[in-house]
């Protein structure tokens, strides 16, 4: 029997859910997002949507809570005990810039996320290879304690080698759990058991960082599904875009930092497989910002580390670029009348101007509406009801501060917005010299598919494909994930110097660990997988490339090949004699879940009616455009632009020039003419 399961995306502006039944059967739910408190929102749409929650097997749900947490600096505060001499790697840091900031002359580094005199040092210190060089002084660990309690919610414990050996700092985590009743403590070795102190000792602070708000989070979500005899499972997805259970989570909050859009990358790779496409972008456009990622050969683009809110930060998850524009992005004049869009936004509360919730600021959705491409006659999340004239209003007043007509400053909106979206998906193609127009662009969200023409005529793409249930994908994406945790090890040897039954016991090693995870509790053998990847790079060389193993490759000589190829890939050449080291050992642990199965849909009649029309105002024309309801389409029938398909959650513009045809599935193939 299929299970019961929910998934839970919280965005911005709304939150989306999607229920699979006993009988395999989708329902969808919408209802507005609760800032101040996302389990508000979250149980508000669960009695929506869920007849029966006491049948409920499993509660899938994406949060921003640390995402928005770390980006408004309301975590902590915290403090960090560290091995004497380091007290400052922190502000120290490394002498390069990441990406974004480069080539940034006015970047300013955030400052530490634990200030210098809450930064503290103790007599201790292991060798590279976890020889004990001076014996973790305990003593003055508890005095520590003593001027740390009071003046931090949180520790976090970084000392210099830990990687290779955690017998100190996690001697010295228990000792300040014991000293400190009710703070929060993290070690670095249990959070990213990498080398590099800064990276690692940045990625424990963060997570102690956000222990406290997203375990007061989490706990309380718990309680208010225990106290609606919900009975399923909560998980969380993760950066990496597989579930965790919660006991992990308010263990490693740092992991859910990417929480939100991982689930809309799964969740358009569901529908992608099922739809027999393996190379394309992803845009999820909500109401406060849009996620792109590239799909090459079905697999999303990972990695490693990158930076956060100017943090830098380690462990697997998806590359996703985010931009701040989306439905509720606030457009605004600079004081030399330049106009922006974002990354400010309306959010939920109060909303765009259109949405009659107390908003008075012009946003990409007012735009929308002034334009004719989103209608008023369906309620948004069963309760908004979008309006044109306050939408007018809005626009009208920064029309009028810029001396410009209404509909001209809607479409610059939408053009500044659209431009964005485009920026940030060259960075993740052509930057890496992949062309957008060999790819299919997959949108999706609640804003994805109303901006998708746009998206794809502004990069050349000429193909199209908007998914079933759009505006709810993120949350399906939730519901087929798979429970997915990281385990990593450091392990620096020559590969010309290589024992291979070396690395099959350390593979070994990690997958008898990996068999431990809470997340695996309960699942069969059979349900249970291994994926292994190899940092490697050539000696000397300060950074690596992730090779993945195939099974039972553990040969010098696969290895080597392997990673020469995938070397030559990224960056054009490669040196096919250099003496090669790994670095790190990478392993996924993959607990199975139950799936409802991509269902095809009735056959259709052609070429389909439209149930009315609305007039539209394109690029200095108004007509009256076509609507189709998505509802009642068939598979193979065909619209050609322009028009507009409108469906519960979403609406697809089809501009001028494009075509649409319904497969198999129920997704809308839009092919450029």
């Amino acid at each position: 029997m299929v299970e019961s399961v929910v998934g839970i995306d919280v965005g911005g502006t709304f939150t989306d859910l999607v229920l699979q039944d006993s009988s395999g059967g989708i329902t969808l739910g919408k209802v507005p997002s609760t800032p101040a408190d996302q389990s508000v929102g979250i149980m508000a749409g669960l009695r929506a949507t869920v007849p029966e929650l006491p049948r409920l097997k499993r509660v899938a749900h994406g949060t921003t809570v640390s995402t928005n947490a770390l980006l408004q600096g309301r975590g902590g505060p915290v403090a960090m005990v560290t091995t004497a001499g380091f007290r400052d790697t922190l502000e120290i840091g490394r002498t390069r810039r990441m990406l974004p900031s480069v080539y940034d002359p006015s970047f300013v580094r955030p400052p530490p996320l634990v200030p210098r005199p809450l930064r503290f040092e103790v007599a201790e210190r292991l060798a590279g290879d976890g020889a004990v060089l001076t014996a973790l002084d305990e003593k003055a660990l508890a005095g520590i304690a003593k001027r740390i309690n009071g003046d931090a919610r949180a520790v976090a414990v970084c000392f210099l080698h830990s990687w290779a050996d955690a017998r100190h700092e996690r001697r010295a985590a228990e000792l300040l759990r014991t000293a400190l009743p009710g703070i929060h403590v993290t070690a670095s070795a249990d959070v990213i058991p990498e080398f590099r102190e800064y990276e690692r000792f940045s990625t424990a602070v963060i997570n102690a960082f956000l222990l406290p708000v997203m375990d007061r989070y989490l706990a309380g979500l718990d309680r208010s599904l225990t106290e609606a005899n919900c009975g399923g499972r909560l998980v969380t997805m993760s950066s990496a875009g597989g579930t965790l259970d919660i006991e992990t989570v308010r263990r490693l909050p740092v992991r859910t930092i990417l929480s939100g859009p991982a689930g809309g990358v799964t969740g358009a790779l569901w529908v992608a497989d099922a739809a027999g496409l393996d190379r394309f972008i992803t845009c999820d456009m909500g109401g406060t910002s849009t996620d792109v990622c590239l799909i090459e050969q079905g697999r999303p683009a990972l990695v490693s580390e990158t930076a956060f809110a100017g943090y830098p930060l380690k462990g697997l998850q998806y590359d996703i670029n985010t931009v701040g524009a989306g439905g509720g992005s606030i457009a605004h004049a600079e004081a030399d009348g330049i106009l922006k869009v974002g990354p400010i936004s309306a959010g939920a509360e109060p909303g765009p101007a259109g949405y009659g919730r107390g908003g008075s600021e012009p946003t990409v959705t007012d735009a929308n509406l002034v334009l004719g491409r989103l209608g008023t006659g369906r309620r948004l999340g069963a309760s908004i009801a979008p309006s044109r004239d306050p939408a007018e209003a809005a626009i009208g007043g920064l029309a009028q501060r810029l001396e410009l007509p209404m509909v001209e400053l809607a479409e610059g909106i939408l053009r500044v917005a659209v431009a964005r979206m485009a920026g940030a998906i060259r960075a993740i193609s052509i930057e890496k010299g992949r062309d957008p127009a060999d790819f299919t662009l997959l949108p999706f969200g609640g804003a994805g598919p109303m901006h998708a023409c746009d998206l794809a005529e502004e990069l050349g793409i000429r193909e199209v494909l908007v998914p079933i249930c759009p505006g709810n994908l993120s949350a399906l994406g939730l519901l087929v994930s798979d429970q997915r945790q990281e385990l990593v090890r450091t392990c620096v040897r020559r590969l010309d110097l290589l024992d291979a039954e070396e690395l099959a016991n350390l593979i070994r090693a990690q997958e008898q660990a990996g068999h431990a995870l809470p997340l695996l509790a309960g699942l069969p053998a059979g349900r249970v997988r291994f994926e292994h990847a190899l940092d490697m790079r050539y000696a000397r060389q300060a950074f690596e490339v992730t090779v993945p193993l195939a099974p039972g490759e553990t040969s010098r000589a696969a290895l080597h090949g392997r990673f020469i190829e995938i070397y030559r890939q990224l960056y054009g050449h490669a040196d096919s004699t250099g003496p090669v080291e790994i670095v790190t050992l990478r392993t996924v642990v993959i607990g199975v879940t139950d799936k409802p199965a991509a269902r095809t849909i009735t056959p259709g009649a052609g070429k389909v009616a439209v149930f009315g029309t609305r007039r539209v105002k394109l690029r200095g024309d108004e007509s009256d455009w076509p609507v189709v309801d998505r509802a009642g389409l068939g598979a193979g029938d065909w619209i050609t632009g322009p028009a507009i398909v409108e469906e519960a959650n979403a609406t697809t513009v089809v501009l001028p020039d494009w075509s649409v045809e319904v497969d198999r599935w129920g997704n809308l193939r839009l092919t450029r003419r």
